[in-house]
């Protein structure tokens, strides 16, 4: 319950966080399981949130290990379809609760879900693909062994910017690879080179290859041009936006740094705590506008309030 109202509320803010947004294959959002989607790993649990929030049915998603550790964390993470994947740096002890989490995505796979796994195994905030691990492999292939006609979806998630809020994405989705494409029953090693030789090149067709400082590619590959129109019509509720909304950005930005030190994830903190007070925020000032002056219909800010936060997102600086 609590997931679907949360999707619900994210479909309404990804505007806000996503300045423009390409998919090449738009049909496969509602595509049924049981189906994995193998992604690539740019941008932290951001990479989690849009795939979940975009696709159609319940996405079930696979994080690192550590993350619940505390049992707290863990039982929000449960709430939200999260299922724990430890590496060899977080324990081998922990190893064992892997097989566990592979039997869980099997059963959802039996119900026809869908599963979302990084296939670099770890995030780094680069335009670049990364070797792919095992974990994609042994999963796709567990399941085809045990009858599951299961399809893998390669996804290719490219952002403009690893820092700013309001960004342009690129999600690309290659072939589907099925059973047919591997000789699973092979050895074990030689049907996960298979496979990893299989996704690879649908990664690799997508997943854009950037250096770091070249702004000539950024732009090329994200830039959004506005007509001169649109940014005259935008120009003053996105300043205003701009205005109204600066405390609350910068407090987010601030909570986010103070909370977690751990680098790579500045577009997740933000989005994740903004998610949590933005509606706060715009309940406090329609409640202060009508203290101020005792009409009701200020709580139209309810949705004025948003659509000058989407004019600043719009007008905004694209690249970093």
């Amino acid at each position: 319950m609590l997931y679907a109202v949360v999707k619900i509320i994210a479909r309404l803010a990804l505007p806000l966080y996503c300045r423009d947004l390409s998919i090449n294959r738009k049909e496969l959002l509602k595509h049924k399981g049981p189906l994995l989607l193998a992604a690539n790993h740019p941008n932290s649990f951001l990479d989690a949130i849009l795939l979940c929030t975009l696709f159609q049915g319940t996405v079930y998603s696979l994080a690192r290990g550590d993350a619940f550790k505390n049992k707290s964390a863990a039982r929000f993470l449960y709430l939200f379809k999260m299922f724990p994947v430890y590496r060899v740096s977080e324990g081998v002890e922990n190893m064992d609760e892997n097989y566990k989490t592979f039997d869980q995505c099997k059963e959802l796979f039996k119900q026809n879900g869908i599963v979302l796994i990084f296939s670099e195994g770890r995030c780094v905030n680069e335009w670049h693909l990364r070797p792919l691990k095992k974990g994609t492999a042994r999963l796709a292939i567990s399941s085809w062994a045990d009858g599951i006609e299961l399809d893998v979806l390669p996804v290719a998630i490219n952002y403009s910017s690893f820092k700013k809020f309001g960004k342009n994405i690129k999600l690309s989705f290659g072939d589907m690879i099925t059973k047919a494409d591997v000789d699973y029953k092979d050895t074990h090693g030689n049907a996960i080179k298979q496979f990893n030789e299989a996704l690879k090149p649908q990664l690799t067709k997508h997943v854009f290859e950037i250096e770091e400082n070249d702004q000539v590619a950024l732009r090329k590959a994200f830039y959004v041009e506005h007509s001169l129109l649109k940014k005259i019509i935008l120009f003053l509720p996105a300043l205003i936006g701009m205005l109204i909304h600066a405390p609350l950005f910068y407090f987010t930005k601030w909570l986010g740094n103070k909370l977690i030190k751990e680098e790579g994830h500045d577009d997740a903190k933000i989005v994740s705590f903004l998610f949590i007070f933005y509606p706060v925020f715009l309940i406090l000032v329609s409640f202060l506008l009508l203290y101020v002056t005792h009409n009701w219909l200020v709580f139209i800010s309810l949705l004025v309030l948003p659509f000058t936060a989407w004019c600043a997102v719009q007008l905004k600086q694209q690249l970093d």
